[in-house]
């Protein structure tokens, strides 16, 4: 079977989506995919064994200026190089307009989440076959069904598994045994405290080494500012690729992150791992493997998933739904989450 699928961005979301084509895999015999992802993270798809393509669309950067030769050259390109080979089902994973209109300039047979499903549920009528996966359960749950509905085989009760071969990544050069500190995320909202990060720092220091990476120039200063407590055993890295940094997960010790996508790669890679979220819940979208644990703060509104707090900070700590998130507990959690790793049973 030739799958077209369409699942274009985040980080987290391409991650989610491996185990629901793990599960494909193993139900349909021959089954072959072609995986329309946003060029930023054309790499992840390729991680898995049955993606023999990644068409890289650049979204994000054609919105900017639609209009432009460039952009519509590559619109036109974009649209040639998806109709180019026949597929059996063109599969929208992710249930918004601009995902479901792809699907439509795709063409065949379209499958996607139903109404009450579709994160927008408009994005429901460019397909002609709509399946459930209702709203609730974790993000990885609802793409395994949402694959099982639509390929027509029983979800499995497996674990989830990524699909991913941690043997690619080992010609890449990285630090053995080191701490990672995941600072970065989009949201203000979901940044733990600089201060609090500081002093996470100076405990771990006694430890062990730390390494910080970053992948903006404002990430590159928080860092900068982070590995300063202790520079002769807090680095901060160069900036890397995502195959990079997933090879300095996979060697690493154990990881703090906020709510960020290298956080769910290093889920995904089975790293231990300590998760910290304020504003947002990881009961629908958080870290999902071996070796996770959740931490999150607390704020009479928490949950709120606001980009921007209404709260004014408290002790110069914002936003106030982390103040209750201390560092002497986030090292006292990624100790005990690093030593269950080492001593499984």
């Amino acid at each position: 079977m030739r799958l077209l699928l369409i699942k274009t961005s985040s980080m987290g979301d391409l991650l989610h989506t491996l185990p629901a084509l793990t599960d494909a895999r193993q139900a349909v015999k021959g089954l072959e995919c072609r995986w329309v992802a946003e060029e930023s993270f054309a790499q992840i798809p390729l991680w898995h064994p049955v993606v023999k393509e990644v068409i890289p669309v650049a979204w994000r950067r054609w919105r900017k200026d639609l209009a432009s030769p460039r952009s519509r050259g590559e619109i036109g390109r974009f649209m040639a190089q998806l109709r180019q080979e026949p597929h059996d089902l063109a599969l929208d994973a992710q249930g918004l307009i601009k995902s479901a209109v792809i699907t439509g300039i795709a063409g065949g047979v379209r499958a996607g989440p139903d109404f009450h499903s579709a994160r927008e549920p408009l994005a429901a009528l460019f397909y002609n076959r709509r399946h459930p996966s209702p709203k609730g359960p974790h993000a990885v749950h609802r793409l395994r069904r949402l694959f099982a509905e639509a390929l027509g085989y029983s979800l499995p009760e497996t674990p989830p598994d990524y699909g991913i071969d941690p043997g690619r990544f080992d010609a890449v050069p990285a630090e053995e045994g080191a701490f990672v500190f995941l600072h970065g995320t989009t949201w203000r909202t979901k940044q733990w405290p600089q201060r609090f990060w500081r002093e996470l720092a100076g405990m771990v220091a006694k430890a062990g080494s730390v390494v910080i990476p970053w992948g903006s120039e404002g990430e590159k200063i928080r860092a900068e500012h982070i590995a300063a407590v202790n520079p002769e055993k807090c680095r901060v890295l160069p900036r890397m690729d995502i195959e990079g940094l997933a090879a300095i997960l996979l060697k690493a010790r154990g990881v703090v992150a906020a709510d960020t996508g290298p956080g769910h790669l290093a889920a995904a890679l089975g790293v231990p791992t300590v998760n910290l979220y304020g504003p947002t819940s990881p009961a629908l979208t958080g870290t999902v493997g071996n070796h996770q644990v959740h931490l999150t703060g607390s704020c009479p509104d928490a949950p709120c998933l606001k980009k921007k707090c209404p709260f004014p900070p408290v002790e110069d700590l914002h936003p106030p739904c982390f103040e209750t998130l201390h560092p002497e507990q986030v090292w006292q959690q990624l100790q005990a989450c690093t030593d269950r790793s080492n001593h499984p049973h």
